[in-house]
């Protein structure tokens, strides 16, 4: 399996969405972590958006990166610019990636011009975990390495 840590500034959305996405379409290949670079709750939207399509991160709660700094990955994932920039190094030689989002947390408006944002952003984070998923390297039968 893929030790996976999806990185990001609050841990509190797109970070949690990415972990239930790839929990959820990963075929058991994939564990997946995430944290936050400054913590912040699970954002109640996000758990929202993600029960929509059928998938509960209601159980999740939000990880200071602090807690995995000495753990080895084989994917780590940052989901917003700030945490690439701050992302530090872990031991072994984990993959990095960067995929940027916008930060739906920040969206304005009514409760459904804000949901809009979420379905969004959820949208698009998972179409890139469905392309994570159909690179050969993480096909099913692949070695971690």
């Amino acid at each position: 399996m893929y030790k996976t840590l999806f990185l990001c500034t609050g841990n509190s959305c797109r970070s949690q969405m990415a972990e239930g996405l790839l929990r959820h379409l990963g075929q058991n290949r994939f564990v997946a972590f995430s944290a936050g670079t400054h913590p912040k709750p699970v954002h109640p939207q996000a758990i929202r958006a993600m029960q929509e399509i059928g998938i509960d991160i209601s159980g999740q709660t939000s990880k200071s990166l602090d807690q995995y700094l000495n753990d080895h990955f084989d994917l780590i994932i940052t989901v917003c610019d700030r945490a690439q920039e701050h992302c530090p190094v872990f031991p072994g030689e984990a993959e990095r990636i960067h995929w940027g989002f916008d930060d739906p947390a920040e969206a304005t408006g009514t409760e459904e011009e804000r949901m809009r944002v979420f379905r969004r952003v959820r949208g698009e984070i998972q179409g890139r975990i469905r392309l994570l998923l159909s690179l050969e390297k993480y096909a099913v039968g692949a070695t971690p390495t």
